[in-house]
């Protein structure tokens, strides 16, 4: 047992929960810092071919933004839904309790 009572197989679980939300956060992080800087690019390379001065960059930074947001809740979802506990069949318990309007 650790000093705070809890068992290994839970400490285990909670340092394993902490490394995954550490890995999606700098990956969401990295992810943004991708996109914007790939707007900025195309946009000024765009704005050079065109001669439409800070046009084409400025939509695709503000453009961007969605963009990232969309990814970003996509990314969390998707890892989430991987460590989220799974329910099983409702037990004869839980039914009553839910027949009974417990929840």
């Amino acid at each position: 047992m650790s000093q705070t009572g809890e068992t290994p197989d839970r400490d285990r679980t909670l340092r394993s929960l902490n490394l995954t939300l550490a890995l999606v956060t700098g990956q969401v992080g990295c992810l943004t810092i991708v996109i914007i800087f790939a707007a900025l690019f195309i946009g000024r390379w765009l704005d050079t071919q065109f001669g439409s001065s800070p046009l084409f960059t400025i939509v695709l930074m503000v453009g961007s933004v969605p963009i990232t947001l969309i990814l970003m809740f996509w990314v969390v979802k998707s890892v989430t839904a991987r460590y989220s506990p799974k329910a099983g069949p409702p037990t004869r318990n839980s039914q009553e309790g839910v027949d009974r309007g417990e929840s």
